[in-house]
């Protein structure tokens, strides 16, 4: 006969993914902003203002680190190493918890 024993989820292993889970939002928030501008959606529209009121903050203090002239590419840049930001920071604190 053949036993199984049930190998449940820790508690450790749970909250590190859902560490990653919060720190994957967040950069998706992000990169949708950096996506929505560079395409050049209405910024009047009530959607692009959601986005852009969640992913400004979330941008700590990465938006004026570095003077770009093009406002463009100051979007893709400051708004893309805030996404890479929460993502290596999200993967830090996982394996902390692990």
């Amino acid at each position: 006969m053949v036993t199984r024993r049930w190998h449940g989820t820790s508690t450790r292993g749970s909250a590190a993914r859902i560490v990653t889970a919060i720190g994957a939002i967040f950069a998706i928030i992000e990169v949708v902003y950096i996506l929505l501008v560079v395409l050049g959606a209405n910024a009047g529209n009530a959607f692009v203002r959601f986005i852009a009121s969640l992913a400004e903050p979330l941008a700590l203090f990465f938006p004026g680190l570095f003077p770009i002239a093009n406002p463009t590419l100051a979007v893709i840049v400051n708004y893309g190493l805030a996404a890479v930001f929460w993502l290596v920071v999200a993967g830090f604190i996982a394996r902390l918890l692990r």
